[in-house]
């Protein structure tokens, strides 16, 4: 392995901040998520992988988390009052075996999108096993260790408020790298964030959209930084619906703002799609004369700037054109173009795996697909599809008894993590090549099925103890 000195410093940096506040291991994880594009080091063996530095603080979580006393006591306890913490452990099981045997007995019976890390970029080539089998299998087993971890650490109700405090530090980090970002290129600076830019895959980040530079923050290019916006503009949203904080209202605004002008089309599509919620409650609302003051806020800030537009647009009816342009070429036109038809192509050929392997799949990492949804459809088959669908269903649904004894803030938690995820989910199947659906998946379903189980957990002992049903459980703070 050859160690990068930029993603120890970083990871150094992390552990100090983290320590110094006195926070634990799982704020230090999630802050660590926010640096897209910082390796911790090379490893030639595996084709070159370059490991990102949020390994690293999975590692040291997990350790964490197995560390405690009466360790196999709550990890039975896990799985007894998360029904799918079994499924999680059986998609990582199958996900391990499809990876080893699917390329391998279905070997040159389809052809599949590969990407390499030369020049060629991404190629059509016949199905076989190739390193990212290996990569791809060890980043999604290591989602799904890190999910058992969390929901192990939450079992303590101190730590959700950890976790409150990570999702904070996480999008608010990923944030302030999007600003700086684009303030360098603004001011002729270049890529300010190249140095700690030092996994090994391709960077498209000094790049241009129709005269407007396109934004990447600490990621590998201006749709990554798109997709985990759109997460962390559904997260602080929501909280900040929930629970009327400030700082959840300004981390949010200011993601609304570089989504608009980072011309990523993952950006501007998953605006579109995570605006009709948003506009069917405020409908909704404002229908049934219950409008709070934060939906009131953001119908007065919509006729502002409507007005704004209008006046401009009066002004100088030209002043819009590069906007019009750049929305026209990213949106509009995206399909028709080179990159979008070949991405079309890959999303084809997936398909077509799908088929030649009778619904089995060609194993996870063996090829490149334009849209998650159909990367897992290609290389986990349909019983893995099944197994995902579930584990979605489990985070989209909430008893309605969980929620009458759920707390507000602990409502806005999960509600918030469970808007984040969806929100990801959302991107990725958008844009996303790669049927792992990552940590930005597993940690908010962690958060979700763990709460919802300690809930539960509380409500049984105050039962045994008071002998009665229990009101709303608190939350630590």
């Amino acid at each position: 392995m050859q160690p990068s000195i930029a993603g120890m410093l970083v990871c150094a940096g992390i552990l100090v901040f983290v320590r110094f506040m006195g926070w634990s291991m799982i704020v230090a994880f999630m802050a660590s998520l926010a640096f897209g594009t910082t390796a911790i080091g090379t490893l030639s063996a595996v084709g070159g992988s370059s490991p990102q530095i949020y390994t690293v603080f999975a590692a040291l979580l997990l350790v964490t988390a197995v560390a405690r006393k009466g360790i196999w006591r709550e990890l039975v306890t896990i799985f007894r009052r998360i029904g799918v913490a079994s499924v999680v452990v059986v998609l990582m099981a199958y996900a391990i075996i499809g990876a080893v045997l699917f390329p391998r007995f279905f070997a040159g019976q389809t052809s599949v999108f590969v990407a390499s890390r030369t020049s060629r970029g991404v190629y059509e080539t016949a199905l076989g096993p190739t390193s990212a089998n290996i990569t791809q299998t060890a980043y999604f087993t290591l989602s799904i260790l890190v999910f058992l971890g969390v929901c192990l650490l939450l079992r303590r109700r101190e730590a959700l408020v950890d976790v409150k405090r990570g999702f904070f530090l996480w999008f608010g980090l990923h944030t302030a790298m999007g600003i700086i970002d684009l303030a360098g290129k603004m001011a002729g600076a270049g890529d300010v964030l190249g140095p700690i830019r030092t996994a090994n895959y391709a960077m498209l980040t000094l790049t241009m959209e129709e005269g407007f530079w396109r934004i990447a923050g600490a990621q590998s290019e201006a749709s990554a930084f798109g997709s985990v916006s759109l997460a962390g503009l559904a997260f602080s949203y929501t909280y900040w619906r929930r629970t009327g904080s400030r700082f959840a209202a300004a981390i949010a605004a200011v993601l609304f703002l570089l989504l608009l002008l980072s011309t990523s089309t993952t950006a501007y599509v998953g605006l579109c799609l995570l605006g009709l919620p948003v506009a069917f409650s405020l409908a909704r609302s404002f229908l049934a004369g219950r409008l709070s003051l934060q939906e009131l806020l953001l119908v007065v800030l919509m006729v502002l700037l409507g007005f704004v537009v209008l006046a401009v647009s009066l002004y100088n009816a030209k002043f819009f054109d590069p906007m019009l342009r750049l929305i026209d070429h990213v949106v509009t036109n995206k399909l028709s173009s080179a990159s979008g038809q070949e991405r079309s192509y890959w999303n084809y050929k997936s398909m077509q795996a799908f088929f030649d392997t009778s619904g089995l799949g060609i194993g996870l990492g063996s090829s490149r697909a334009s849209s998650w949804a159909i990367a897992v459809l290609s290389q986990l088959g349909m019983v893995g599809s099944i197994l995902i669908a579930t584990l979605l269903a489990a985070l989209v649904w909430t008893p309605a008894r969980s929620r009458r004894v759920m707390e507000p803030e602990l409502d806005a938690i999960v509600s918030s993590a469970r808007a984040g995820a969806l929100a990801a989910l959302l991107a990725l199947s958008i844009v996303g090549g790669l049927a792992d659906p990552g940590m930005g998946f597993f940690v908010p379903l962690a958060v979700v099925m763990a709460c919802g189980a300690r809930i539960w957990d509380d409500a049984d002992a105050q039962d045994q103890v008071y002998g009665r049903t229990a009101g709303p459980l608190p939350v630590a703070r």
